[in-house]
């Protein structure tokens, strides 16, 4: 594997979290908390800003991995292929933020890794059709529809909770 394809494996499986043996997808959202959470500490007042740029690049990007993914995985939608639990994680944050006007607390955060979960697992459409879409496209699409559920859901579970 060139040096390209190393980059490529590495953005793709999150630093080869999608590798883990136990639930890469859970495991792998890990990156999009650390990914996040390092944007919101170096882009304090701006992490909406910096989660939307890193969002959309990592989606642009994972979305042209189709050639890539069928060489290196021959699945439709392997496990090692976490880049869109990460983005997902990003727009969770990126809604949530949008509707709270307020950067998420340590607590926020821990519930958007699970509520992000929830939804990636449960597919309410049309996450479910997003998936049947070409490629990367589909890897892709469906954990964004889901962030966006787990965002909206995130808001009236901490404001319960007095957050």
């Amino acid at each position: 594997m060139g040096p390209i394809d190393r980059a490529r494996w590495l953005l793709i499986t999150a630093g080869g979290l999608g590798c883990s043996p136990w639930a890469p997808g859970t495991v792998g959202t890990l990156g999009g908390v650390v990914l996040g959470i390092g944007l919101q500490w170096a882009c304090p007042g701006h992490a909406l800003l910096a989660w939307s740029i890193a969002a959309a690049v990592l989606f642009a990007f994972g979305c042209l991995q189709s050639g890539f993914t069928a060489r290196t995985w021959p699945r439709e939608d392997p496990g090692q292929f976490v880049l869109d639990e990460v983005v997902g994680y990003l727009v969770t944050l990126i809604v949530y933020a949008l509707v709270r006007q307020t950067e998420p607390t340590a607590l926020a955060h821990c519930g958007a890794f699970f509520a992000f979960r929830v939804f990636d697992v449960l597919k309410i459409q049309p996450a479910r059709r997003l998936e049947d879409l070409p490629g990367a496209l589909g890897i892709m699409a469906d954990d964004q529809m889901a962030g966006v559920y787990a965002g909206l859901a995130l808001w009236p579970a901490m404001v319960l909770i007095g957050q």
